[in-house]
């Protein structure tokens, strides 16, 4: 089942969703699609004008995958320009996915920063992919494609602050400019950049994850690569704090991502 097809299936009035094990992240469901369906639900009850700023997400527990999972959304509250929004993904009564959002209108002001450029790297076309490999890398890889441009891939024993590369989805077949919810599982593909460190394979998750959007979103296709760069800033104990950016081909500023992420090695 294709990424657009779980976004519309939470569109519909079905009351609950299966995610199918293709979308499998080790004992658990996609942390990155788990997160997009959940915002899919928020979306609906928010004025389309009103665009999505950011989101925190807290992965309170594994998404079971082939187990139907219903979404649960409130308003907290309706302002002038802004609509804070409460969602959660729910299993056997169980809440897996939280998310807090903050969906704002665009207002006047004298203050206009722009983003910083894209950093250098070597092309897509020159960068090594993850293959999907069955019962080696995670299910959900089959849908999304990692090339590595900085840093090494999970367990590969390489001391890097930074990890990264390019991004897009394998299995859309449809051209389309892609929205927030693509853009959740694109910056959540990448594996944790402290596994990189490791020599040998260890478990490590997201625990919370805050993203913020620029907006308007810059004009991104699904067959677009996009570019993916994350920076550790402190890790240990079993836990790291890491920054990512995501940028268009054209080198657009697109998400600013921070996640508290878990290692158990």
């Amino acid at each position: 089942m294709k990424f657009s097809e779980l976004k519309q299936a939470v569109r519909g009035s079905a009351s609950s969703v299966v995610v199918p094990g293709s979308w499998g992240q080790g004992r658990a469901g996609f942390g990155g699609l788990a997160a997009a369906l959940v915002y899919e639900a928020m979306r609906a009850r928010v004025p389309a004008e009103r665009p999505v700023r950011s989101l925190a997400i807290t992965f309170v527990g594994p998404l079971t995958v082939d187990v139907p999972v219903s979404f649960e959304v409130e308003v907290l509250r309706e302002g002038k320009a802004v609509s804070q929004v409460l969602g959660r993904a729910v299993q056997d009564g169980q809440v897996v996915t939280l998310v807090q959002g903050s969906f704002g209108g665009s207002r006047e002001s004298v203050i206009d920063v722009p983003a910083e450029p894209a950093p250098q790297m070597r092309p897509a076309a020159e960068c090594s992919e993850l293959p999907y490999l069955k019962g080696v890398t995670p299910e959900f890889t089959q849908h999304l494609a990692m090339r590595w441009a900085v840093g090494g891939m999970p367990f590969s024993n390489v001391a890097n602050r930074q990890m990264g590369g390019w991004v897009r989805f394998r299995t859309e077949s449809e051209d389309r400019p892609v929205d927030e919810a693509d853009l959740l599982a694109l910056v959540d593909a990448w594996p944790p950049a402290l596994l990189q460190f490791l020599s040998a394979r260890a478990p490590g998750s997201s625990l919370t994850w805050t993203i913020e959007f620029v907006q308007p979103v810059p004009t991104v296709s699904t067959f677009d690569w996009c570019q993916y760069l994350a920076d550790i800033d402190y890790a240990r104990d079993g836990y790291g704090h890491v920054a990512a950016k995501l940028w268009s081909p054209s080198g657009e500023l697109v998400a600013i991502s921070r996640q508290t992420v878990t290692v158990f090695a």
